[in-house]
Formats: structure tokens, C-alpha cells, sequence
């Protein structure tokens, strides 16, 4: 009860500052709309800072994008005893990659991290190599790593802003998604618990990614989705990192209503040509289409199809598609039918074109 009075009060102070984060513990941090590519609010979302073990995010995802999950990998002795959290790796046991993820994001395994950038070559420092090429794939400037699991070094650092980019590039991999949102799973004689308490705590949560070192401090980052919506908290050097989720979570899902961006039935008309007819022929879609969207954002509707349409056209029949934008995102596409048929109306033809055509059948019969 007293967290959720404490989210609540936090929540009161943040809704008071647009862009801003009032009332957290946090050295940095971030609250990033994926869909629209907005920070919604931020407090020194672009300060460099240590991630600690939220780098593992991008260990996994480099992962998944390198070996098969069911890939089975004999665990060698080096990989084994590394400093800090570990899911306790022995040597010459058979683990999948899959296996592996698990360990390094519910346990937050620095030795299933050596073992995962291991595989790649047998040298970590080229799977870090690769870890920092995505980094420059995905547009974070300010984020370098000089190991695959997060302790502390030189050159090893990110940004909120950058942590959240990552996490929702992440978060677009089905089984980066499965991994994280896990809470608990058996792996041979292994029973893994997420460290991420958020998962029981927030509504919608998806989990990401907890961290600490003692210069790092206290590192989250976490998803969560509602209503189709889904945002991304990052919070840096965080003593209270669970209420600062929280709070930064219900301000962004509280701007979000549901509302009806497509009604069902008729939403205009084309015009038609059927021979030498031409008339404005309805079009209608059979669903209406909602979505969760803040007052202030206001979706592009766009029909696509041709200006005239030549007949002829049946009723029902497909004219084109509707399509629903926000920003560089498609919220929707549905199909367009037509209300009715128009059938080819062909006109009476003069005098002189019947005697023409008289005259073509009398060359065809007797050969004049």
C-alpha cells in the first residue's frame, strides 16, 4: 500500500510539468513512445552513465540475431565462476542458446554472457564488436560497450535515451519478448527467477532489464503495454528504480484514451464510368477501427484506390484500402468495398452508324 501511495504522489508531480520528471530517484531518466519515436518525458535523457547489467540487452538481441535458440553449446571451463550474478555455468554441460538467454536476463548471468559472446568466434571482444556495430545500426550515438555483461569499465557507457531506442528495437523480437516477460522457468536442474519485480507489480508489464554495480547504481529498464500501446521507461542511478517505473508508466499510459478512428459503414463515394454512364458510386468498410491515442495526436486518414473507376463494378466488391498513419507508423489498413454495381450502359446509335453497319453486312454477304 505505501508503494502505491508513493507512485501515486509521484505521478501527481510528474503530471504537473509537461516533459518533465518530478519526484524521482533517478539520475537519468526516460519515458520513450516507441510507435510515435517520442520522448514523452525525460529528466538528462542524453547524460552518459554507466548501464551495468541492463547491457545484457543488447548481448541478447546481438544473440538472437547471430545463432539459432536451439543451437546446443558445450560449456567450456573459461566460461565459467565470472564475477558477479551468475546462473552457475560447469563445464562440459550441454546448454541451447535459448537456455543461455534465459539465464543471462532472468538471472542476469555474467557467465551465460561470456558463454554468449563466446560462441560467436571463441574471442569475446568480437561479439562486443558486433554488440557496438548495432549500437551504430540502431542510432545510438552516445552508447559504446566493452563487454557483453556489464560491469563496470572505461570506455562502457549509455544514455537513457539510447537504452530505451535499444530496448524497443529489442522488444520487435518475438523471442527477446518470450525471454523477458518470462518469471520463472526450469532449465534442467535449474529453476531461474526474473529479477525484474515490475513484472507483478505494474499492469501490462513486459519486463526488460535490471542492473547494478556500485558506480552504476541502481539501473532499469522496462516495457509495458495497454489498450495496444506500448511505452518504454529507462531510469539511471535509480536507489528507488520500482517507483520511479511506476510513476513514469501511469503518467504515459494516463494520456491515452480509447477512441474510434474509423467508423464501420459508408465513408464516401468514387465516381464510375460504365460505358456512357458515369455516376458517384458509394464506398463503404465493414469494421470501424479504435485505438488507444492521446489528445493531442490525431491519426492521417488516407484512401487509396483510383479517381474514376471503370466499369462495370458488383456491389461489395473491392474498391482499394483505408489506411490509418501516426507519424511513421500504420495504426491500420482495412479494405474498401463499393455500395453498389453499375452496370456498362451502352447508347442507341444514329442513323448513319445503322446504315453503316447495314452496308458492312451486305459486303460480308455477297462479297461487293
Amino acid at each position: 500500500m505505501k508503494r502505491f501511495l508513493a507512485a501515486l504522489g509521484a505521478v501527481a508531480v510528474l503530471l504537473g510539468a509537461q516533459g518533465r520528471c518530478g519526484a524521482l530517484s533517478a539520475s537519468s531518466a526516460v519515458l520513450y513512445d516507441p510507435l510515435t519515436e517520442t520522448v514523452v518525458a525525460g529528466v538528462q535523457p542524453d547524460a552518459r552513465r554507466g548501464m551495468a547489467s541492463t547491457t545484457k540487452i543488447m548481448t541478447a538481441l546481438v544473440a538472437l540475431e547471430l545463432y539459432d535458440p536451439a543451437q546446443v553449446v558445450e560449456i567450456q571451463p573459461e566460461w565459467c565462476g565470472a564475477e558477479g550474478s551468475s546462473m552457475y555455468l560447469r563445464p562440459g554441460e550441454s546448454l541451447t542458446v535459448s537456455d543461455l538467454l534465459y539465464g543471462l536476463m532472468l538471472s542476469s548471468g555474467n557467465d551465460a554472457a561470456v558463454a554468449l559472446s563466446c560462441i560467436y568466434s571463441g574471442d569475446s571482444a568480437d561479439f562486443v564488436g558486433k554488440m557496438n556495430e548495432k549500437a551504430l545500426e540502431l542510432g545510438l550515438a552516445d552508447t559504446h560497450f566493452d563487454n557483453p555483461n556489464g560491469l563496470d569499465g572505461d570506455t562502457h557507457y549509455s544514455t537513457a535515451h539510447d537504452m530505451a531506442l535499444l530496448a524497443a528495437a529489442a522488444m520487435e523480437n518475438e523471442d527477446f519478448r518470450t525471454i523477458v516477460s518470462t518469471k520463472s522457468i526450469r532449465i534442467g536442474e535449474r529453476y531461474l527467477s526474473n529479477h525484474n519485480k515490475l513484472l507483478s507489480m505494474l499492469d501490462g508489464a513486459e519486463g526488460v532489464k535490471t542492473g547494478f554495480t556500485k558506480k552504476c547504481g541502481r539501473c532499469l529498464v522496462s516495457s509495458a503495454s495497454r489498450m495496444g500501446r506500448r511505452l518504454i521507461v529507462v531510469t539511471l542511478d535509480a536507489p528507488d528504480d520500482w517507483n520511479d517505473h511506476i510513476a513514469l508508466m501511469e503518467q504515459g499510459f494516463g494520456r491515452f484514451e480509447l477512441r474510434e478512428v474509423l467508423s464501420a459503414g459508408e465513408i464516401g463515394s468514387v465516381t464510375v464510368a460504365a460505358g456512357q454512364s458515369c455516376r458517384k458510386i458509394g464506398l463503404y468498410i465493414e469494421e470501424g477501427f479504435s485505438f488507444a491515442l492521446a489528445s493531442d495526436e490525431q491519426p492521417k486518414i488516407t484512401l487509396y484506390g483510383p479517381r474514376i473507376v471503370y466499369g462495370p463494378v458488383d456491389g461489395g466488391a473491392q474498391y482499394g484500402t483505408i489506411r490509418a498513419e501516426l507519424g511513421k507508423a500504420t495504426l491500420a489498413e482495412l479494405p474498401v468495398y463499393f455500395t453498389e454495381g453499375a452496370a456498362v450502359v451502352q447508347r442507341e446509335k444514329s442513323s448513319w452508324e445503322q446504315m453503316s453497319d447495314w452496308f458492312k453486312k451486305l459486303w460480308e454477304l455477297f462479297g461487293f
